[in-house]
């Protein structure tokens, strides 16, 4: 683990330039705004370690597969999250010398993540090899108001000596994906212009064809006094930028503001996309920067009103779970239902793709509670458009009859992820996508969305299940075999626990939703029915039969479910027995090694008993806990969060303290030696989860009825989150003494404390319920 980053409740911040992790900071001082967003770099030029990192949502490219051999069915590309032109640079020369943070001394480095207010601020002093000290200040931010905007002010000021300082800001298409499979540039040139203080550039993606409009405009103050000044404009292939020569004088500070807008062909004609980039440009020009900056700041206001989580007595805590919801709210807005919550966001461009099952199992929750019913159900409209793609990816592996196999990895429905243990092994994801239904369903309580939508894609991938399993003779059981559960630490395996359940509890689901929509909406279900040949009688028979009769492994001297058949021939062992220094394993070990090890990456059997709590008794779920969490390495940015939940729920306070400094701090304190590959932002959802799932013990109930039973850690003096329940807005505040429930909406609202069933009046009521000592 790092710890050079500063604890600050709304702020993070690094005192000291730390060279060595430059692209751990980068990737956690990164900014976004559901359209567009980019890595925390420098501006100027730097020659040290760095991954100057700019993307535009819902652009990609399809990087061809690269295998050593090839399977059929393999999914013809990876595809790649582009890396677009670099929007932010401004390089500085004095003298002959240009400032270069990797080759000058630097000294009263600060570098701070404004998470209240939405931008990054980087202040120092660089002493060049001349001896010349030249003080910078830079702040940027990416609108959430403009949302194809982002701005940077950098003043500059000599202070000690006087000199003609040349400014060069710039757009650079002519960059390259680190993850390239055959290096190959992504980015063709299609036009661009310059002019007075402006630049524009359109590059155009190789085989997507996407169009993306990249422009500049350059105003600069000296001692707060907007200047003329003569610009020299530069042409490069791929590369426009404006040279400016500046008679700057020590002390005198000289503000360089660079104006920019990134547009894409996903919602601009290719023809006219560089004519409204100027006209986006001339609309935040005319604004200035000082009004942007203002709202911005009232825009992230507005959103920390609803989604904050206080946290008094830890500012470790306190800090943790505000930059995972801050990252979350420049990730994914929800306005635009083509896009979808990638798991690096804008923070990086490893793993590729903009959906994983991340989205369903732990990303929904968080948006379900913290903003408007829409944003939840366009994240799974945006998984019904793709039914159609999903029904193709099962045909490629041999499913019919309009069984759906949902990708692991997808940019527009279709697979493309081509790690064969995972595309073709790592099925469980048809079941995330099962249980979000049902999961937006019972909390938001619209059933109309199952006869919408719901239902279709549920009897799809039943379907899948129907044809997945088959019988065994041996067993007189239905038997799954050769899959991947979600512990990627075991491929390839029989009866995968966690896959066997929710494939039968998917189709006791459908079974259940079948009803309820002919009831609902007999006219909307029997156009269904005809449209998808759905055959009811025979189909919901099939499926009634695989879940009375389906293979569920388990120890029952032990009293616990195993991760799949042959778990028990492994040599188990705990954590703590791993020797020091080879961990994380997977930087350290064979393939082989992990594979026959019996460490766990993340939760498996325990990410079903986390879905089906209430299916289980509390004793069940403590045996199961007891004997998977000390083998569980937590090498995936998704485990801790659930070990977390489940900690809380079973009265383990210490662990569950554990697991969520775990969650909340993994991309912060660089705990798996990965962050700088770009933040977890999937998993950041979890760290919500274990907040209000976890130590405020909600839970919507089967009837429907929401209840809270909160605790907290013992070194927190009180609690306070607020969440969205049907129309409701309520804030929920503990302390070790009580519970209050404040209800801001203007209906009352039943709900259970504790145990305890209470009514809260709306307008603003507030009932308390009291802690039992």
């Amino acid at each position: 683990m790092k710890h050079y980053l500063q604890h600050d409740p709304w702020c993070i911040v690094e005192t000291d330039f730390h060279r060595e992790f430059n692209e751990v900071t980068e990737s956690v001082m990164s900014l976004g705004n559901g359209r567009h967003g980019g890595r925390g770099s420098f501006e100027e030029k730097y020659s040290g370690k760095t991954l100057q990192g700019n993307y535009v949502a819902g652009v990609y490219y399809p990087d061809k597969t690269r295998v050593g051999w090839w399977k059929n069915g393999y999914p013809e590309y990876f595809a790649k999250v582009l890396n677009a032109a670099n929007w932010i640079g401004i390089d500085i020369d004095i003298d002959y010398e240009s400032l270069d943070l990797n080759t000058c001394e630097v000294r009263d480095f600060r570098r701070v993540l404004n998470m209240q207010e939405g931008f990054l601020e980087r202040e120092f002093v660089a002493v060049l090899k001349s001896g010349k000290e030249l003080k910078v200040n830079a702040k940027r931010f990416c609108s959430i108001v403009d949302d194809e905007a982002g701005v940077i002010r950098y003043a500059i000021t000599p202070l000690n000596f006087d000199a003609k300082i040349t400014v060069t800001p710039y757009i650079d298409g002519a960059i390259r994906n680190r993850d390239a499979n055959y290096d190959e540039t992504f980015w063709d040139e299609v036009r661009k212009e310059t002019g007075y203080g402006e630049a524009f550039i359109e590059l155009r993606t190789r085989k997507t064809g996407f169009h993306v409009a990249t422009g500049m405009c350059v105003e600069i103050e000296q001692d707060g006094v907007k200047v003329d000044y003569q610009s020299q404009p530069i042409k490069y292939e791929k590369y426009v930028a404006n040279r400016i020569s500046l008679d700057c004088r020590q002390g005198q500070e000289t503000a360089v503001y660079k104006y920019a807008v990134n547009l894409s062909s996903l919602n601009y004609d290719p023809d006219t996309i560089i004519k409204e980039a100027h006209k986006s440009m001339q609309h935040i020009t005319r604004k200035g920067f000082e009004k942007m900056l203002l709202e911005q700041k009232q825009a992230w206001a507005d959103k920390w009103k609803t989604n904050d989580i206080v946290i008094d007595g830890d500012v470790a805590a306190q800090q943790g779970i505000r930059f995972n919801i801050f990252q979350l709210n420049q990730t994914y807005t929800g306005e635009d239902e083509r896009l979808n919550i990638g798991p690096k966001g804008f923070t990086g461009e490893k793993y590729g793709g903009s959906t994983y099952w991340d989205t369903e199992a732990y990303c929904l929750p968080f948006y379900l509670s913290t903003a408007d019913q829409k944003v939840a159900r366009n994240l799974l409209v945006y998984r019904y458009r793709q039914l159609g793609k999903a029904i193709e990816n099962a045909q490629k592996l041999g499913f019919r009859a309009g069984a759906a196999l949902y990708p692991m990895v997808t940019m527009n429905g279709e697979e493309c992820h081509n790690e064969w243990e995972i595309t073709f092994e790592e099925i469980h994801r048809n079941g995330a996508i099962a249980y979000a239904i049902f999961d937006y369903v019972r909390y938001s309580g619209d059933e109309q969305y199952l006869a919408d939508y719901g239902l279709e894609v549920l009897i799809a991938i039943s379907r899948f299940w129907s044809q997945r399993v088959n019988w065994s003779a041996a067993k007189q059981q239905y038997v799954m075999l050769g899959v991947t559960g979600p512990n990627e630490y075991e491929n390839n395996v029989n009866n995968n626990w966690y896959t066997n359940y929710i494939a039968a509890w998917t189709l006791r689901y459908t079974i259940e939703a079948v009803a309820k929509v002919k009831s609902l909406d007999p006219t909307k279900y029997a156009e269904l029915i005809d449209r998808i040949h759905f055959r009811e009688e025979k189909e919901l028979a099939t499926a009634q039969q695989i879940v009375e009769k389906m293979y569920l492994p388990e120890d029952r001297e032990r009293g616990v479910y195993l991760q799949q058949e042959g778990f028990l021939d492994k040599d188990l062992m705990p954590v703590s027995d791993i020797p020091k220094g080879q961990r994380p394993i997977n930087q350290n070990w064979s393939w082989d090694r992990i594979l026959r090890s019996c460490f766990i990456k993340q939760a498996d059997v325990l990410q079903g008993l986390y879905f089906f709590e209430e299916e289980f008794d509390t004793e069940t779920l403590r045996r199961n806990f007891d004997f998977y969490e000390p083998m569980t390495v937590h090498e995936s940015s998704l485990s801790p969060c659930v070990h977390s939940i489940q900690a809380s729920k079973l009265g383990m306070h210490d662990k569950a303290y554990e697991m969520y400094l775990r969650t909340a701090r993994l991309d912060l304190d660089d705990y798996n030696n990965d962050t700088e590959d770009g933040c977890h932002i999937t998993s950041m959802a979890g760290t919500w989860l274990a907040v209000v799932k976890g130590f405020g013990g909600m839970r919507v109930g089967a009837d429907g009825q929401l209840s809270f039973s909160p605790y907290f850690p013992s070194n927190w003096q009180s609690l306070a989150f607020k969440i969205r329940f049907q129309g409701s807005l309520l804030q929920v505040t503990t302390t070790q003494q009580n519970v209050a429930v404040t209800n801001f909406s203007s209906t009352p609202i039943r709900l259970s404390v504790l145990g305890k069933v209470i009514t809260v009046a709306g307008e603003g009521e507030e009932l308390v319920a009291f802690v039992p000592q």
